[in-house]
C-alpha cells in the first residue's frame, strides 16, 4: 500500500467535493488537502465539510497562511476541528505571497522569524497550556483555550509548512512536524529541499526518516494525452503570472512569465486563461506536473516519490476527478 492524497481548490462545486473525498477514502486515500490560496475558498468550511461526511480520511490544510488569523482564533479554529474529527485534522500552514498579501493590506516582513513564533504559540496552545507570548509578531497574555464542555486534553494535530524558499525549507526542518512540498516544481527541487530539511533537523536533533513530506503535485488525467496536457497549461498559466515565487522555483524564464501577465488579468476570466494557457510550453507541463494518460501520470508521481515525497497529494485540475482517485487507489 503507497500513501496517497487528494488535494481540492475551487474546480469543481463544494458539494461535488464532498462526494469525491467520500470516494477517495473508499478507494484508500490517506488524507485530503484543501486548498486557501487566491480570493476565492477558505480552507476551514471546506475542512470541516469533509470531516463531517467521512470517517477515517485525515483532513488537512494546504495551506493558510499565518498572517491573517488572530493566533488564539487560529488555535480555536483548528480545536474546533479536531472535535469534529479527533485525531484527523493537520494543520498546514505558509507564509503566503505578493503581490496578493500586499494587495489586501498585509505588509510581510521576516517571513522565518513570524512562523516560528506562529509555530510556537499554537503548538502550545493546541497542547492546552496557559501561553504568555512576547514576541515581534505575536504578544499574548495568559491565554489558554477555554474549554469548558469538552476534551482537555492535548490536541494531535501536526503542524506542517508550506515552505517553498531555502530559508522557510531549513526552518521546517528544525521546528515543523512535516513540510508540505510545494507543487510546480520538477522532481529534481526536491533534492534540494531534501538537503535543507536535514540541516533544519539537525538543530533540533530529528532524522529524516522520522519527518514527514507529503508534496502538492499537479496532476491532470484523461485517456486522452493532449486533454490531460491542456487541463494543466490552463492551470500553470495562472500560477506563472500571479505567484512569482513558483515560477522562479519551477525555473521559469522572467520572458514567458512577462509574457502571461501581459494578457492575464487579476482576477483572470476564462477567456483570458484559454488565450494565454498556448504560451505554456509542453515540456513545462511533462517537467513540473504529473499530466496525461494514467499510466503517464503515475510514472511522473514515482519520481516525487523517488526524491523524498513521502505521500503524493494529488490535485486534479480538471476533467475527470474519478478517474484520477481510479488511477491511484489503494487496495
Amino acid at each position: 500500500m503507497e500513501r496517497v492524497a487528494l488535494y481540492l481548490q475551487d474546480s469543481h462545486d463544494l458539494r461535488d467535493g464532498l462526494d469525491y473525498v467520500k470516494y477517495a477514502e473508499e478507494k484508500g486515500f490517506e488524507a485530503v488537502w484543501q486548498a486557501e490560496s487566491r480570493l476565492v475558498r477558505d480552507a476551514i468550511v471546506p475542512m470541516a465539510a469533509y470531516a463531517a461526511v467521512t470517517e477515517r480520511i485525515k483532513v488537512g490544510s494546504g495551506v493558510i497562511n499565518n498572517w491573517t488569523r488572530n493566533i488564539g482564533l487560529l488555535a480555536a479554529t483548528f480545536l474546533t476541528l479536531d472535535d469534529l474529527a479527533p485525531n484527523r485534522v493537520i494543520c498546514g500552514i505558509g507564509a503566503w505571497w505578493d503581490p496578493l498579501a500586499t494587495n489586501v493590506g498585509i505588509r510581510r516582513s521576516k517571513p522565518a522569524k513570524a512562523m516560528r513564533e506562529t509555530v510556537e504559540v499554537l503548538r502550545r496552545l493546541l497542547n492546552m497550556e496557559r501561553v504568555t507570548y512576547d514576541g515581534e509578531f505575536h504578544q499574548v497574555s495568559g491565554i489558554e483555550l477555554d474549554v469548558v464542555h469538552g476534551r482537555r486534553e492535548p490536541r494531535n494535530i501536526p503542524i506542517m509548512i508550506g515552505a517553498t524558499g531555502d530559508l522557510m525549507m531549513e526552518l521546517t526542518g528544525e521546528i515543523a512536524d512535516g513540510a508540505v512540498l510545494n507543487y510546480c516544481v520538477p522532481p529534481e527541487y526536491n533534492d534540494r529541499a531534501m538537503d535543507l530539511l536535514s540541516k533544519g533537523m539537525k538543530k533540533s536533533g530529528r532524522k529524516m526518516e522520522d519527518f514527514d513530506r507529503p508534496q502538492l503535485i499537479v496532476c491532470s488525467v484523461d485517456h486522452d494525452h493532449q486533454t490531460a496536457i491542456d487541463h494543466s497549461k490552463m492551470l500553470l498559466c495562472q500560477y506563472m503570472a500571479q505567484q512569482p515565487h513558483i515560477a522562479k522555483a519551477s525555473g521559469v524564464s522572467d520572458e514567458v512569465v512577462f509574457e502571461i501577465q501581459s494578457i492575464l488579468g487579476w482576477p483572470a476570466t476564462k477567456e483570458q486563461i484559454l488565450k494565454a494557457k498556448n504560451l505554456v510550453p509542453d515540456e513545462l507541463v511533462y517537467k513540473i506536473t504529473a499530466s496525461g494518460t494514467p499510466d503517464e501520470a503515475r510514472i511522473k508521481v514515482d519520481e516525487y516519490r523517488k526524491r523524498g515525497c513521502t505521500c503524493p497529494i494529488l490535485y486534479p485540475v480538471g476533467g475527470n476527478f474519478k478517474l484520477l482517485i481510479d488511477t491511484f487507489a489503494q487496495g
